[in-house]
């Protein structure tokens, strides 16, 4: 294959209602048509060579909304494992039942990393309230791919929708807690605006954290960032679409646009990502 996204949200599961926010994120990003359901999502990914690592996310205690549950993602991984690859999710507010979903995730659904949002979630990564959830992860060699920086759920409306920015602020959250938990993968999704710097220098400092892309169109990103992905990062970014808020299609045609060192181009698309994942 010749890409590997690291971050798609799957089609909701039929029967269970939408979120909250989704209406918000469908304006924030302009999406006027209906959502693609599993099979056109599939499409999509074949017609462009690429793998997807597809997940959904669990803020049952902070929104109120039904996850999509992880035996859905394992099973839409199980039938198209040339396409998917799968993270499990869990609300770190459940306590103990987090840590124990994550534990079954991994070991009997053979999902390979945790996702999580701060944002939606409401809570701090590196309070120590939420140490055994990490310590789990770590103990278990799965990755983390957590949100970071600016969230488009409530954006342009009254509080934010309730939803807190700091939650997702590189520094100090997701420093200290890759420097108390070594040998955890932690992933920053998105790029970490207002804090970009701060993600860079993270990332640049803690060698178990990378970046993925996920969330701006290629054209839209900063130039420090992508000079750093050229260069010192080439080992730490990745390819992330943010599925379906920006098509796969699109980012790659533009991330091909973009002048970037030519050796760091398959590092970013596809071998940071299969090294992270095993594949």
């Amino acid at each position: 294959m010749k890409a590997i996204d690291i971050h798609a949200h799957i089609p909701r599961m039929p029967g269970i209602p939408e979120y909250g926010i989704e209406p918000g994120l469908r304006r924030m990003f302009r999406m006027n048509e209906k959502p693609d359901d599993v099979e056109q999502m599939v499409e999509t990914y074949r017609e462009i060579d690429a793998m997807a690592v597809i997940f959904s996310v669990d803020a049952e205690t902070e929104t109120g909304d039904l996850p999509d549950p992880n035996d859905y993602v394992a099973r839409t991984v199980s039938d198209y494992p040339d396409v998917f690859t799968g993270f499990c999710t869990v609300d770190p507010r459940k306590g103990r039942a987090a840590v124990d979903e994550l534990e079954r995730s991994v070991a009997d659904l053979r999902l390979r990393g945790l996702k999580l949002h701060p944002i939606h979630q409401g809570f701090f990564p590196d309070d120590p309230a939420f140490t055994p959830l990490f310590s789990k992860a770590e103990e278990l060699g799965v990755p983390v791919l957590m949100h970071s920086g600016y969230a488009a759920a409530g954006a342009n409306t009254p509080g934010g929708g309730g939803f807190e920015l700091a939650y997702a602020r590189p520094i100090p959250h997701v420093d200290s807690l890759a420097a108390r938990h070594p040998d955890l993968t932690i992933i920053m999704a998105h790029l970490a605006w207002p804090w970009i710097q701060e993600q860079i220098a993270v990332a640049l400092h803690k060698q178990n954290v990378f970046i993925d892309l996920s969330g701006w169109a290629p054209r839209y990103i900063p130039e420090d960032l992508i000079r750093e992905a050229g260069g010192r990062l080439r080992n730490k970014v990745l390819f992330g679409s943010d599925y379906p808020y920006i098509s796969p299609v699109t980012w790659l045609e533009q991330f091909a646009e973009l002048d970037i060192r030519q050796e760091a181009r398959p590092l970013i698309l596809h071998d940071n990502a299969a090294g992270i994942l095993g594949l």
